[in-house]
């Protein structure tokens, strides 16, 4: 089942991208839904079908989206924790431990954030995917904002794509990385296998830019600290392999390619060898918020076992200089 909604482009709009003078329109759906809606061909301008974003639209024209009907929750209700730093009407702030799904996907039925986002606020079972306007992947702990509310949620998820939510992260990188830098390239489903992202040619991923800067140098190693401007699957991750420095334990991606560092300490080999996930944290979160907005701002100190390694990776290089 899906409800029609028919427009007419007013005079703001003329000369608009279709998918710019929707988001300026609609205030139900945030512009990357409606985006999705224009790629799925449920969106026709003067009785034609379009397809591309991009499409220039002209004052007067009749615009008609086929809008589908909400979907139901799978997820159950589980009494999961949830590391809560802020939560009012609208929003919330979780500070998400690794090893901890954030919705159900995949080979996941359960024990995901969501299940426990629907146990304790149950009022996020009405909203689409239960509040959760961006994602942290399993082994990624730190910062998430979630709504509440449906504006909350609309309002949060448009800021999001417009970039006015800072998302900043500390991550250890493989490798000596003398200086920061943005790196800007499309990011899209890895053809050759599917449960990973790549970077690919213009026109054919979607845009991903990310910012780092360089916190601290180690004989093999760099702790970076990194600002997203977009929000893909897997974005650091890749982005940071796709320049030859992945994150210390990302297997998927390259990491812990470093064997071995000659005359590190024999704690030190082991704590390497032992890091099983990727070392990357959501420290700073802050934006607008939704419904009052205050200009907000969330820091989350580092997990123990990233501090641990740092500590060690701090004494080898003291002890035996840069190489």
């Amino acid at each position: 089942m899906s409800n029609i909604l028919t427009l007419k482009v007013t005079d703001e709009f003329h000369g608009s991208r279709l998918d710019a003078a929707l988001g300026g329109m609609i205030d139900t759906h945030s512009r990357s839904v409606l985006r999705s809606y224009i790629d799925e061909g449920k969106v026709s301008v003067d009785s034609k079908i379009i397809t591309k974003p991009s499409f220039k639209v002209n004052a007067g024209q009749e615009i008609v989206i086929e809008i589908p009907e909400a979907q139901t929750l799978e997820a159950v209700p589980q009494d999961l924790p949830l590391n809560i730093v802020y939560q009012d009407d609208d929003i919330l702030v979780i500070d998400k431990p690794i090893d901890y799904v954030v919705h159900p996907g995949a080979g996941v039925k359960d024990g995901t954030v969501m299940n426990a986002l629907l146990y304790h606020f149950p009022q996020t079972a009405s909203l689409a995917r239960a509040g959760i306007v961006h994602r942290l992947d399993k082994d990624t702990s730190g910062l998430m904002v979630v709504a509440l509310s449906q504006l909350a949620q609309i309002r949060l998820t448009r800021a999001i794509s417009k970039h006015h939510v800072v998302r900043e992260y500390e991550a250890i990188a493989e490798g000596e990385i003398t200086a920061g830098g943005t790196i800007d390239a499309p990011i899209a489903r890895d053809p050759h296998n599917r449960t990973k992202m790549a970077v690919m040619p213009e026109g054919i991923g979607r845009e991903a830019i990310t910012h780092y800067r360089v916190m601290e140098r180690f004989r093999a190693h760099t702790r970076i600290r990194l600002r997203l401007e977009t929000g893909r699957t897997h974005q650091i991750r890749v982005h940071m392999a796709s320049i030859h420095h992945p994150l210390l334990g990302d297997t998927q991606y390259g990491g812990r390619r470093i064997k071995h560092i000659q005359g590190a300490s024999e704690e030190l080999a082991n704590a390497l060898k032992a890091y099983r996930h990727q070392a990357l944290h959501a420290v700073h979160l802050e934006f607008e918020h939704p419904i009052t907005k205050e200009l907000v701002s969330f820091d989350s100190p580092l997990p123990q076992e990233m501090v641990n390694i740092l500590d060690l990776l701090r004494k080898d290089t003291k002890e035996h200089g840069l190489l």
